[in-house]
């Protein structure tokens, strides 16, 4: 059976480059029942040139989308107090590396497992990088085919990485005739490896449903508000939301766990006794009289008359004696032929 899933919230660049913002984060996630929180690690000359274009421009503040990558940065030693916050927390610290460099940087920090983004997906530099690392890698399937899968699937293999994908669309935010949930039994099928579901909904229900569908890793993004400055806010989860959804995923990842036998309904059998309904009469009746379908109700509780799923064999029948309205409606009162 599916193991419980591993809750990863995002942050991404809703800190906005102020690493208060971060630490404001990561308190205000430490009770919502999460197990990771996850970063994305820039260095902007490593990965970034001043041709790349903005996916949202959403801020004047930066000139280029380099520009902005660069005002993203944080130093090793922020880095290193950022974790370490996070290791107070009980928090999983991760973060996606975007570049060759960024990996050095995280391996310095410290990390158990790389996310890596969508737009990495194909890039075989990075895997070969982190595949070197020995770590588990967590592969967001957003922007890619099958046939890129594919490649990417056979590369880590050949590395022998410990490798898990997610369901995931690279729409920001992502509206429900996009979320994709079918694909999350085709990529278990096709891959034989964990399958999760990374959201940009904004909404819970999504990671609920995938929760229900097997997910065993999700991902979502968190803000304090939608109506926060960066790219992602709209396409995030509000903080205030949070400890819900993960109750509900828990709650429904326990019941993946405890199948219900339907053939086996022993467990209810003094409740049946209680709710279920014997025949009566809904009237008073002469010795002799047929009985037909005007003549019949059902009243609470089983066994004091026949069961009232049998009412169709009673139809047309004379009954032995009188009878009062609202009697139960018993074997011994039916002639038999």
């Amino acid at each position: 059976m599916d193991a419980t899933p591993f809750i990863i919230v995002e942050i991404a660049q809703a800190h906005n480059g102020s690493i208060q913002k971060v630490y404001d984060y990561i308190d205000a996630l430490s009770g919502t029942g999460i197990d990771a929180i996850k970063f994305q690690t820039h260095i902007a000359e490593a990965e970034s040139s001043i041709h790349e274009p903005f996916r949202v421009k959403f801020s004047d503040q930066d000139a280029t989308r380099f520009d902005y990558w660069k005002r993203m940065e944080f130093s090793k030693d922020q880095w290193v107090e950022i974790k370490k916050r996070c290791d107070q927390a009980g928090l999983e610290f991760m973060s996606s590396p975007f570049s060759n460099a960024a990996v050095d940087l995280l391996e310095e920090i410290g990390v158990q497992r790389y996310k890596i983004g969508s737009g990495e997906v194909n890039n075989f530099l990075l895997l070969e990088k982190i595949a070197a690392t020995g770590k588990p890698v967590i592969v967001s399937s957003g922007m890619s085919s099958f046939a890129e899968l594919d490649e990417t699937a056979v590369f880590l293999n050949s590395k022998n990485v410990n490798f898990s994908i997610l369901q995931c669309t690279t729409s920001y935010p992502t509206a429900p005739e996009q979320y994709g949930l079918n694909v999350i039994q085709k990529l278990k099928d096709r891959y034989r490896v964990p399958i999760g579901y990374s959201d940009h909904s904004a909404d819970i229900g999504p990671c609920i449903a995938a929760t229900a569908l097997g997910a065993e890793i999700l991902e979502f993004h968190a803000v304090f508000n939608h109506t926060d400055f960066g790219p992602d806010a709209t396409s995030s989860i509000e903080i205030k939301d949070i400890p819900m959804l993960v109750k509900s995923i828990r709650d429904i990842a326990l019941s993946r766990k405890h199948p219900i036998d339907k053939s086996n309904n022993s467990q209810y059998a003094e409740l049946k006794r209680i709710f279920e309904k014997s025949l009566s009469v809904n009237k008073d009746l002469p010795k002799g009289h047929i009985l037909t379908f005007d003549d019949l109700e059902a009243k609470k509780p089983k066994g004091f008359g026949i069961d009232a799923s049998k009412f169709q064999m009673l139809i047309g029948k004379p009954i032995r004696k009188e009878l009062k309205k609202w009697d139960f409606l018993t074997e011994s009162d039916i002639e038999n032929e």
